[in-house]
């Protein structure tokens, strides 16, 4: 199995879950040229990130070219320890990842 390009960690306190995330992705806007051959760099960048709690959404996000390489979210929503997180991706070039996870 490949490795994932998502790290989370999801952490429960007086019932509030806090989850940080870490996507790993080039997000290129397709703006920048090659500093070698001096043609554009092709547009690369996550459209879509979805968050599931027990199988329900509880965030939902539509990205764009203005995020950052490797981006970082954190948000906080209600649940309890055991619980099951699932967080997915998807770029403007038909790539995903999704990666499930307990709460701590």
């Amino acid at each position: 199995m490949a490795k994932s390009s998502i790290k989370v960690r999801a952490k429960a306190k007086n019932g509030i879950v806090t989850l940080k995330g870490l996507i790993s992705h080039p997000m290129e806007t397709g703006l920048r040229k090659d500093k070698k051959t001096g043609k554009a760099i092709p547009a690369n960048f996550i459209q879509a990130v979805d968050c599931e709690h027990n199988g329900a959404a509880v965030m939902n996000a539509e990205w764009g070219v203005a995020i950052s390489k490797n981006p970082y979210i954190s948000f906080k929503f209600a649940g309890k320890s055991g619980d099951t997180v699932k967080i997915s991706w998807s770029d403007n070039n038909g790539k995903s990842d999704t990666l499930e996870t307990k709460v701590k």
